[in-house]
């Protein structure tokens, strides 16, 4: 099992920046790539950006020069950098973990932080 827990989300204004954080703790072995979604009212669940073990990193088109995924292996944590924020970002952030047991792979989610972009 993989425990994700974010946090730093919040109300920014527009231009604005925030650092989201996802500590990941449990069985973290094998975890081939974690990720970064968001969800807003209505709208499906999409890609932000994601990092893999190796450390290639993948980003929305939406964010892209905005937004920078990182991970800090020591602390078993991924940080997602947002500046230059607007109204279009707001939505519910997750994390998500991504690990093989054997043949299986299994996916993880964090319960998900609020962002809000507004005046």
């Amino acid at each position: 099992q993989v425990q994700l827990v974010e946090s730093g989300g919040g109300l920014v204004q527009p231009g604005g920046s925030l650092r989201l954080s996802c500590a990941a703790s449990g069985s973290l072995f094998n975890i081939y790539a974690m990720g970064w979604y968001r969800q807003a009212p209505g709208n499906l669940r999409e890609l932000v950006a994601s990092i893999t073990r190796g450390g290639n990193t993948n980003y929305a088109d939406f964010v892209k020069g905005r937004f920078t995924i990182s991970r800090d292996n020591a602390k078993n944590t991924m940080y997602l950098q947002m500046n230059s924020l607007n109204a279009e970002d707001t939505a519910v952030y997750y994390c998500n973990a991504k690990k093989t047991e054997g043949s299986w792979s299994y996916t993880y989610w964090g319960q998900g932080t609020q962002v809000t972009v507004s005046s």
